[in-house]
């Protein structure tokens, strides 16, 4: 597959709709939000020209807020947005005022517009909610896209049981589902039969599994309701075909009869081996959430299942359409797509969530960014990275650890916005490591900082080396190290290693400049590998998409009826 067209955004996903993406350039939207749900998710940052993002905000614990940023995008909605938009918008207001919820609604109402402008006439979008707001949206949704072009209300169950002293378990989530027009592509998806459905079939004198289907259909048409062997297709009802064409299938043996020769109300006979499967309805109870001791799990808090992914892309596009995922996260949706042989762009507005999607492409297809995809918005030189400094020293943090192979945050969940200062001691990240042959697990400890450097800094990070009783350090700066850094960091020694005869040792405490870091020029570490900041995603070939067979691991002895004469 071509990837010249993949693209991954980091930034507030409004203002990269509005300067990047032009109108119906996208196949296929998948989104999946925050969840106003008071539950701890996402972050609130700042964009790369310092402007603060209501796209995601720390944790759902209700921190939506009505502030001056909603009161001026609801105005502009009002104002500007299609009629349909700015009555719903003004409706809300009156109904549930001016509070978290409708600041919710509103920062995704703005959101909404701006996909529908992108997505093709023959695309689709797919929001993944929660019943906390699902039915908010779903207005929204209505006006921003047509009440005709509502298609379903998809029902996920993602826990099978979840007790509530209140009220009945919640264990669902809902995915809204819109064609952009009457022309949207779709295709059924198709699942393996049950075994209670695989009851139903027999086998015939070849050895083929069949079943019976009516041979007349709802309504009466005047040339199909007339008696046939003998038989009336009944009140109401009509045969499926001519009665030539049911003579003609009979005579090929598709027409089951009763013993007295007559038609069989369910005779025509259909063939498991022709059948395409159990088309997949809008409640989806076959794709279980990620358990916490799957491979497939990273430990980002909002991950959803590969297989839920591949469902929505398979039945809205085309190889080589594209994919948009404009709250990525982890990146589902896209590493869904490229498995597919999907062309696809997503958006984040934190560096963790690009990290950790760079690591989950190159574990799973080898792609590497910028040479395999664009990353747009990052950092391209010192210069950007003064200035991404200079609006969130978090941000900054998470990116410059991103630029070696292995550096996990420390001292903050992966979707927290701020590290534990005081408590973290002085780390900003960790790279665990197998020191062989005893399996003993270590770690390197990486701290960064953007600032004005000085050796005292050093002597700081060698106590702290020797205190939490490490293997080694890195020291990450935005700024040139002086002399005297360098000779501090030479007197912490040397890390020797254990992994087999004949290995270099290294520096115990290293220095690279974020120039450095950009250029290649990476840290001496003992490390197989490229080590890991996450866990580490499976690898994947693209063959491996191909649909399983729907009769997998089905014992067809102990699902279906015995031999039956015709």
């Amino acid at each position: 597959m071509s990837n010249t067209q993949n693209q991954l955004y980091y930034g507030d996903n409004l203002a990269i709709l509005r300067e990047y993406l032009p109108d119906q350039s996208v196949d296929l939207i998948y989104l999946d939000p925050p969840f106003n749900s008071a539950r701890d998710y996402n972050v609130l940052f700042k964009d790369e020209g310092g402007q603060q993002s209501e796209a995601q905000i720390k944790a759902f614990k209700d921190t939506w807020h009505w502030d001056i940023t909603a009161e001026r995008t609801y105005f502009d909605l009002v104002e500007n947005a299609p009629p349909e938009v700015s009555a719903v918008i003004g409706a809300l207001l009156t109904v549930i005022g001016r509070n978290q919820l409708l600041a919710y609604l509103v920062m995704m109402t703005v959101r909404l517009v701006e996909l529908r402008r992108v997505l093709k006439p023959t695309g689709s979008i797919y929001l993944h909610c929660d019943p906390t707001a699902s039915h908010y949206l779903k207005i929204v949704m209505d006006a921003v896209f047509g009440i005709e072009r509502f298609r379903n209300e998809i029902i996920w169950e993602r826990h099978e049981g979840h007790s509530d002293a209140k009220g009945f378990g919640r264990v669902h989530d809902v995915i809204l589902h819109y064609q952009r027009s009457s022309n949207s592509l779709f295709r059924p998806v198709y699942v393996q039969y049950s075994s209670q459905q695989l009851k139903r079939y027999k086998l015939d004198q070849d050895g083929r599994l069949y079943t019976g289907q009516d041979l007349t259909g709802a309504g009466a048409t005047i040339t199909r309701t007339i008696d046939w062997r003998g038989v009336l297709p009944g009140k109401n009802r009509h045969w499926m075909w001519s009665i030539e064409e049911m003579e003609r299938l009979l005579a090929q043996g598709r027409i089951l009869l009763r013993k007295d020769g007559k038609p069989r109300k369910d005779g025509y006979k259909v063939y498991l081996d022709e059948m395409p499967g159990k088309a997949v309805g809008d409640v989806w109870i076959d794709i279980n959430r990620i358990p916490n001791t799957s491979s497939e799990r990273l430990g980002y808090p909002t991950q959803k299942p590969l297989a839920l992914l591949e469902r929505i892309i398979q039945a809205s596009s085309n190889p080589g359409d594209v994919i948009l995922d404009p709250f990525c996260g982890c990146g589902t949706a896209t590493v869904a797509a490229h498995k597919l042989d999907r062309r696809w762009i997503g958006i984040d507005i934190t560096h963790l969530s690009v990290a950790l999607q760079k690591y989950r492409l190159k574990d799973m297809f080898g792609l590497e960014p910028s040479k395999d995809y664009a990353v747009i918005g990052e950092p391209t030189d010192t210069n950007g990275a003064r200035q991404l400094a200079s609006e969130d020293r978090y941000q900054f943090q998470w990116w410059a650890l991103s630029l070696i192979p292995g550096a996990k945050p420390l001292g903050g969940e992966d979707d927290s916005k701020r590290g534990k200062k005081g408590s973290d001691r002085g780390i900003d990240g960790v790279i665990p490591f197998v020191a062989a042959p005893n399996g003993k697990m270590d770690r390197v400890i990486v701290q960064v900082k953007s600032g004005k450097v000085k050796s005292g800094d050093m002597c700081d990070l060698a106590g702290t080396l020797t205190r939490e009783n490490a293997a080694m350090a890195i020291f990450i700066t935005l700024e040139p190290a002086t002399r005297e850094m360098n000779t501090e960091a030479a007197a912490a020694g040397l890390y020797r290693n254990q992994q087999s005869a004949g290995k270099p040792d290294y520096p115990r405490l290293q220095i690279r400049t974020v120039e450095q870091l950009m250029r290649g020029e990476q840290p001496e570490l003992p490390i197989t590998g490229t080590g890991y900041a996450y866990k580490q995603a499976q690898r994947i070939n693209t063959a491996d998409a191909v649909q399983p067979s729907l009769f997998d691991d089905i014992d067809l002895d102990e699902n279906i009826g015995g031999f039956e004469d015709i």
